[in-house]
């Protein structure tokens, strides 16, 4: 059964007077839903796409056009797929759409990160004192189940690509590709061995990347510590005031460093009757004070730069032995004493400073962040060094070398895996030389590479300036093997040769080879000699994905490197986005690619950021929303924010949403209403030769204006400006303009007038473009509404509409009577409030206009666009209108009130216009 949709003639519910003659009406009638139903309706689309191979059909259809490659930036397979996730997804999904539907070929390739920490942490929590292999195994079956679920959920976002068949990162061909870069890096002399501080997760018990750091607001307690001076001029007169907020590193410290040029003094201080003589920063006096309440008596005793003390020596103030003080650049003034407690064993500066002079590297901590007999006190070992704060506080108010203690609130780094607190700790790693690769890196960031937003340029060349050599190493065992022997005597054997002879075997037999082979047997596969052995460690999981510009662009067949597009979340200048940069400036000496978009996270309305690492405790899972809003809310979601900044995200956004979704999908039922006895423009009799009036002209004006900018955002890949324009457009120039000011002539004109068909092939042409404008963003909905068009398919296989530059003639003049239109709804309401008339239609109005535009247009013409029924124009200085009740007779039909009714024999409660339509039908 066909329905019925719209609002009658004039906007009233039609009820025949005398005779009904709703039968003789136009009416619009759709199969259309009006309710969207989109959890029902959109899975049946994703059926039919699947069925038709859509994907596959719109690769084959852009065959021989230009290329345009977003490369997918793998996300870990670990968990559901939550709305930050689903927003990068759909904005990957809007790029490749519209960047088809632009007339390239944008094959999208899909990919997920299968190795690495956060799939090992999950497996091993629910099972411990499992073997390495065991591990892996069970980790390679979660990680595929994840990937199963997550394909389905991005397929049902609908989110277009070779699901079939995706990369992942724990394919044997992909980890041999892996191992192969491996070897390169290697024959480059880039990867080395050695002991210094990296960052240590306690709770994973491995070393970590940067970009596996993240930073939470704690409180520590922070001490001012006394180190008695030994040697020079100051011995056994004054101490060295240092400053931490480590206490628990104080076992370590071997060296105070001061800067070189800044003043330092050696003052008398004075608190509760007690005195003590210390060298501190001059700059920093003032701070100490009031954080220790001593008080500073008399003058300084002396001044100097801290050139003059280099070399001195300090007793440690519990330990027996001694710190020397060094100078360095890296000492502030902001806070503490200007005097810094150097634990070479526990820090990058440190262990630098401390290389610099030749001193040990001692660092008294365990994997699991405990203190071991090395911190030389028997109370301490075994202390978790969190814990070991306290101890350290009594150790030295024992000793008499604390200074003060007190609260201090800052943001420290943590694992973003297991959630503890990271500590700086000496561990022998292997290591990339970023020096080596960080000028050329800079120089693709700033030469070879357009970053959107502008700001992302500054934000990963701030990254890749400061990053120190790249930690590579894992304590752990799902991953890639670190492809790295060692001979009889323990010496470490990198061999690019041997990395290749591996690759050949991973790429037949996959990486667990190397835990399933015993020593020997993987020597003698490789022509190792006798007594080679292996470990363990695994590579870090930021080169598994950082270079699959090499294991997928660049073998893939549809693919190419550089790729045209990147397109990450904001994190991704410390991860991906600088991973792929690096092994592509080490493997090929350029970027891998052309553009870098960057996206700002999901947050609630609080500014929280949502993620699925975190704690946030609404729902956050992409599937909860898509099964109570559907996908098209969540992708018409995607398109309305501004993705360059911080996306928020809330229920009440969705219902929101919701009432901008249900107008566009009005508008669009009502348009394909409207075009129920329309069979083209080819087709339609006595259109031909038929000028369109002024507001089909206007619309189509705005038709061609919304095209062009559509096309620009879509381009420019900013797609809230595509959202903005199309709501606008359909919110306004449609809905409350243009559908409303044809309804008389849609609806009461005969069905082949040419006026009503002109019309009709407006509404073809509008409805089309706004089919293929919407369908990167509301995939489902403007596919839903393209079937009722019969003009293809799927409108996936469409491109975009192009302007066909109408110029803006009829745009001016509709301006012009909007002004006009104005001014008579008031002098409607005005009347309608005094009780002169019950509607517009029964209004006799009588129009000055001081406007040009009143002459040149027909007064029935006039009369449609104000939705009146009798209607003078005068010409007046200044415009204005009067209102009384007309005199005319209601057309029992269109509900106009005209001078004809009542004079027809036949119909005499017909208009002239409608009398002559129903006279047709009659007939």
């Amino acid at each position: 059964m066909l329905g019925s949709i719209g609002p009658k003639p004039g906007g009233h519910y039609f009820k025949m007077a005398e005779k009904n003659y709703k039968d003789t009406l136009n009416l619009p009638r759709t199969d259309f839903p009006m309710k969207a139903n989109l959890a029902t309706r959109e899975p049946e689309l994703l059926k039919k796409w699947d069925a038709a191979q859509l994907y596959q059909e719109i690769q084959k259809s852009r065959t021989g056009r230009e290329l345009f490659v977003l490369h997918d930036g793998p996300p870990f397979a670990n968990g559901d797929v939550h709305m930050g996730t689903a927003l990068n997804k759909i904005l990957k999904d809007f790029v490749v759409k519209s960047q088809t539907m632009l007339g390239k070929r944008a094959p999208y390739v899909p990919g997920w990160d299968c190795h690495g920490l956060p799939i090992e942490y999950k497996v091993v929590k629910e099972s411990r004192d499992l073997s390495p292999l065991e591990v892996r195994k069970r980790c390679d079956a979660f990680a595929r189940k994840y990937v199963d679920i997550q394909r389905q959920q991005f397929k049902r976002l609908g989110v277009l690509g070779d699901w079939e068949h995706p990369y992942l990162t724990l394919d044997p061909k992909y980890e041999a590709e892996i191992l192969r870069a491996f070897a390169v890096f290697v024959e480059k002399g880039l990867v080395y061995q050695s002991k210094k501080p990296v960052f240590w997760s306690t709770g994973a018990q491995t070393a970590l990347a940067e970009a596996e750091v993240e930073y939470q607001e704690r409180d520590d307690t922070s001490v001012y510590v006394k180190f008695p001076i030994s040697t020079g001029e100051w011995k056994d007169k004054a101490s060295i005031a240092i400053w931490t907020t480590t206490p628990w590193t104080l076992p370590a410290n071997l060296a105070i460093a001061v800067d070189p040029k800044k003043v330092y003094v050696v003052q008398e201080f004075r608190r509760d009757g007690v005195s003590e003589t210390l060298l501190l920063a001059d700059k920093l006096v003032a701070q100490f004070c009031a954080n220790t309440k001593f008080e500073p008596v008399g003058e300084p005793l002396a001044s100097f730069p801290g050139a003059t003390i280099d070399g001195i020596k300090a007793r440690h103030p519990f330990l027996d032995r001694e710190a020397v003080v060094l100078t360095a650049d890296f000492v502030t003034m902001d806070t503490g004493t200007g005097a810094v407690h150097i634990a070479p064993g526990h820090g990058e500066d440190d262990y630098n400073l401390g290389r610099a002079h030749k001193l040990p590297v001692l660092s008294p901590v365990d994997d699991h962040g405990k203190l071991t007999e090395e911190a030389g006190v028997p109370t301490l070992i075994g202390k978790y060094v969190f814990d070991a704060n306290t101890d350290v506080v009594n150790l030295l108010r024992e000793r008499g070398n604390l200074l003060g203690a007190q609260n201090f609130h800052h943001s420290y780094p943590y694992c973003w895996r297991s959630k503890t607190p990271i500590i700086f700790r000496n561990v022998e790693q292997f290591f990339i030389r970023i020096d080596e690769l960080r000028p050329r890196a800079l120089e693709a960031i700033h030469q070879e590479v357009k970053w959107i937003p502008a700001w992302g340029e500054n934000r990963i060349a701030g990254t890749v300036e400061s990053r120190p050599d790249w930690v590579i190493s894992r304590q752990r065992s799902w991953g890639v093997p670190l492809p790295v022997f060692y001979s009889a005597d323990g010496k470490p054997i990198l061999e690019a040769k041997i990395i290749r002879k591996l690759a050949e075997l991973v790429a037949e037999r996959g990486s667990n080879i190397w835990f399933e082979l015993s020593d020997a047997d993987l020597a003698q596969e490789l022509g190792l000699p006798k007594g080679t052995t292996k470990r363990n460690d695994t590579i870090d999981v930021w080169i598994d994905s950082g270079v699959s510009h090499q294991a997928v662009c660049a073998l893939h067949p549809e693919l190419r490197d550089p790729a045209d597009m990147y397109l990450e979340a904001t994190d991704q200048h410390r991860g991906w986005f600088q991973s792929s940069l690096m092994t592509s400036v080490a493997l090929k000496d350029r970027a891998p690619y052309k553009t870098c978009v960057t996206h700002g996270f999901v947050v609630d309305v609080d500014g929280k950021k949502i993620s699925k690492s975190g704690t946030y405790d609404k729902p956050m899972d992409a599937g909860h929303f898509v099964g109570k809003h559907g996908a098209d809310l969540v992708r018409l979601w995607a398109s309305s924010i501004d993705y360059t900044d911080d996306v928020p995200f809330s229920e009440e956004m969705f219902t929101r949403l919701g009432d901008t979704y249900r107008r566009i999908r009005n508008t669009l039922r009502i348009l394909l209403g409207n075009l129920h006895d329309f069979q083209g423009p080819s087709k339609s009799g006595g259109l031909e030769g038929t000028a369109p009036s002024l507001v089909d002209r206007w619309i189509l004006e705005r038709l061609d204006q919304v095209i062009k900018d559509c096309r620009a955002a879509y381009e420019a890949f900013e797609f809230h400006k595509v959202y903005h324009v199309l709501n606008q457009f359909c919110a306004v120039d449609l809905s409350s303009l243009y559908v409303d000011i044809t309804k008389d002539r849609m609806y009461c004109d005969a069905t082949n007038s040419p006026r009503r068909r002109a019309t009709q092939a407006a509404m073809h042409e509008i409805v089309t473009a706004l089919c293929q404008l919407l369908a990167p963003v509301i995939a489902f909905t403007a596919d839903e509404a393209w079937q009722f068009l019969k003009m293809g398919e799927s409108v996936h296989l469409e491109e975009f509409p192009k302007s066909r530059n109408r110029g803006t003639e009829a745009g001016g003049q509709i301006s012009e009577l909007l002004k006009l239109r104005a001014v008579v709804g008031q002098a409607i309401e005005k009347a309608r409030q005094e009780k002169l008339i019950g509607n517009a239609l029964e209004a006799a109005v009588v129009l000055k206009s001081n406007s040009d535009v009143t002459t040149k247009i027909d007064k029935n013409e006039l009369e449609e666009f104000f939705i009146l029924s009798d209607l003078k124009i005068e010409r007046g200085a200044e415009s204005g209108a009067t209102v009384t009740k007309t005199s005319y007779a209601k057309c029992a039909r269109c509900w106009r009130h005209r001078e004809y009714v009542g004079k027809s024999k036949t119909h005499p409660e017909l208009c002239d216009r409608c009398e002559s339509v129903v006279a047709m039908l009659e007939k």
